[in-house]
């Protein structure tokens, strides 16, 4: 009870007058009030990074609470990298100003991270420690990761172990990453979500490593389709399946017959010491086509299939899936004249065939498409006999002749003496072209090495056996030098006939050579039919005037002194020349008789 009274006991100092005015502490002044009140909250400083607790949260705005007087509000868009904020968290805020034109407090978290960013990014680099970022947008070979607030590289590479078809699933995802290399100069972060994946498939992938055996069949998925291979997932472990051990059969690339995500079984065919490269088969799970190839096939059989290949030398059909048999071009026709094989068939079309070889061990096949048509040289005798005319199609030139096609196998020539009876062609291409067609008749046929003689002048008469009674020799003809060469002159007389003449029977009687288009008489000095040759001269027609005019005594001692004159010339000719001694000795008494006579006549 004493203690009551003790307590309530009034105060010396009280002053009951203030306080029944209504005023208390009235000693104590407003400032020393409003420093008690503020010395109860935190103090803050504008520019500073400090520590706040969420205490309220919509999807526009965050409020923090910093302990301050007044709570800060912060944009939700600052929070975007954290998607699992709640209520109570603690949450680093950058002070900008402790009070705005409303007295608001004003916060930026995005500021705060900025802060110490850097210092973090590197701590994780050194650490290798785990953060989490957010994906904002992508960009050219890759993502920007929001981290610390810093804006990080993430290449395409770098996302996954398999290779990302969308990048677009990825963007507004919060996700783990590490920190793999920092431009310090730059300011530039590259970060990986692969090197987690990785780490954790190392594990798995040294038990499938360990396990690995030649022959062995495992399940895989389709990771990658390439041009030549397709890459196999097994499981932590990439293997690799060339497009040559994916079908028995020809493909042209690998997704004619697989497709990404595709689950699959597959054989491991090789692999290197170090098990980084393993090779993988598809086609070895099933029997090789040639195994099940109809074994009653034979040499002689006619089969279907389809080009799959096409080259110069010839085109690959295949007659069943993995079975491949090879035409080559000289079994394409019968025709001589070998082409490229894109001439006569293509890739995709159906062909038939018959089987020249067959070798089932070598897994090897050829050929042939002409065997269904009838070789056109086993009846070349009854279709095409001696003296048998026909139309050709001129295919190649030679010096020597023309070669012409009577149809496709059948190939002959035409000596080029064969072409004219009357021109002197130096070249077939003087005569015909190319492509041009030309009446032959058939001379010659030589069935076992496929070879016809043919001729064209022989479908018209041997004009010189008109010739030679035209062309009699001292008969004269008016011809045209068509041709001046050193050695003499081509002379064309009438009906076509080409001769010729030397130089020195060339000369006019004025003494001046005649000259190429010249129109003059030619007497004939020589007719070889066989040879088809006529020797003309010009200064033979004058000069045997000139002897017929002169008298006869002079003219029997110009020709004795001609006579002495060519003694010597006799004697030395050779016996290849007797034959024309011995007609220049006859004409010579033929002369001498004539004189005599005339003498004789004179006389009486």
């Amino acid at each position: 009870m004493a203690d009551l009274k003790k307590q309530t006991m009034p105060l010396d100092n009280f002053d009951w007058d203030a306080f029944e005015n209504g005023v208390v502490n009235a000693e104590v002044s407003k400032e020393d009030q409003a420093k008690a009140y503020n010395q109860t909250l935190n103090q803050v400083n504008a520019n500073e990074v400090v520590e706040g607790t969420v205490i309220a949260m919509n999807k526009r705005e965050v409020v923090v609470n910093i302990g301050y007087k007044s709570d800060g509000i912060v944009s939700m868009n600052e929070f975007r990298y954290n998607p699992e904020l709640k209520v109570g968290d603690k949450v680093e805020v950058y002070i900008e100003s402790q009070e705005d034109k409303k007295g608001q407090l004003v916060l930026s978290h995005k500021k705060a991270r900025s802060a110490q960013s850097w210092e973090r990014v590197n701590e994780a680099l050194n650490n290798d420690e785990i953060i989490k970022g957010f994906i904002k947008c992508r960009t050219k070979g890759g993502m920007i990761v929001d981290v610390f607030g810093i804006e990080a590289f993430l290449p395409g590479s770098q996302i996954d172990v398999k290779p990302i078809r969308d990048y677009d699933v990825f963007v507004n995802k919060t996700m783990e990453f590490k920190v793999v290399k920092i431009n310090q100069e730059f300011k530039n972060v590259v970060v990986s979500h692969k090197a987690l994946i990785e780490a954790e498939l190392e594990q798995q992938k040294k038990e499938i490593i360990g396990k690995l055996e030649k022959g062995q069949i495992l399940e895989g998925t389709v990771k990658n389709i390439t041009s030549y291979g397709v890459f196999i997932d097994l499981g932590g472990v990439d293997g690799l399946i060339h497009i040559t051990d994916l079908s028995w059969g020809r493909i042209s690339h690998p997704e004619e017959i697989l497709q990404l995500d595709q689950k699959l079984n597959v054989v491991i065919l090789d692999f290197d010491d170090e098990k980084k490269r393993i090779a993988l088969g598809l086609k070895q799970l099933t029997p090789h086509p040639w195994e099940a190839l109809n074994p009653d096939l034979k040499v002689g059989d006619k089969v279907e299939g389809k080009v799959v290949v096409v080259a110069d030398y010839g085109a690959f059909v295949e007659i069943a899936t993995g079975v491949e048999g090879l035409i080559h071009v000289s079994e394409m026709s019968w025709s001589q004249h070998l082409r490229s094989a894109q001439d006569f068939v293509k890739v995709g079309d159906k062909v038939e065939a018959v089987i020249l070889t067959l070798d089932r061990e070598e897994r090897k096949m050829s050929l042939g498409i002409k065997q269904l048509k009838e070789d056109p040289w086993l009846n070349i005798d009854a279709k095409y006999p001696v003296g048998s005319k026909h139309t050709a199609k001129v295919r190649n030139f030679t010096n020597f002749g023309v070669f012409v096609e009577l149809e496709e196998g059948v190939d002959g020539l035409i000596h080029i003496s064969d072409l004219s009876w009357t021109k002197k062609i130096k070249h077939p291409s003087e005569f015909t072209q190319l492509g041009a067609e030309i009446e032959i008749q058939v001379l010659e046929i030589d069935k076992e090495n496929r070879r016809l003689s043919l001729g064209h002048k022989q479908l018209e008469e041997n004009p010189w056996d008109v010739y030679e009674t035209i062309f009699t020799v001292d008969s004269i003809h008016q011809g045209t030098i068509a041709e001046l060469m050193d050695k003499g002159a081509v002379i064309t007389l009438e009906h076509g006939v080409e001769g010729f003449a030397t130089p020195k029977h060339l000369v006019k009687e004025d003494g001046s050579n005649a000259a190429q288009g010249e129109t003059l008489a030619f007497k004939v000095i020589e007719f070889n039919k066989e040879a088809k040759r006529i020797i003309l001269s010009h200064s033979r027609v004058f000069e045997d005037e000139q002897k017929a005019a002169e008298p006869a005594e002079p003219k029997k001692a110009a020709k004795k002194s001609a006579k002495k004159e060519e003694m010597p010339a006799i004697e030395k000719t050779t016996l290849g020349d007797l034959e024309g001694l011995a007609a220049l000795k006859e004409e010579l008494a033929k002369s001498e008789a004539k004189t005599k006579k005339a003498s004789k006549k004179d006389a009486e």
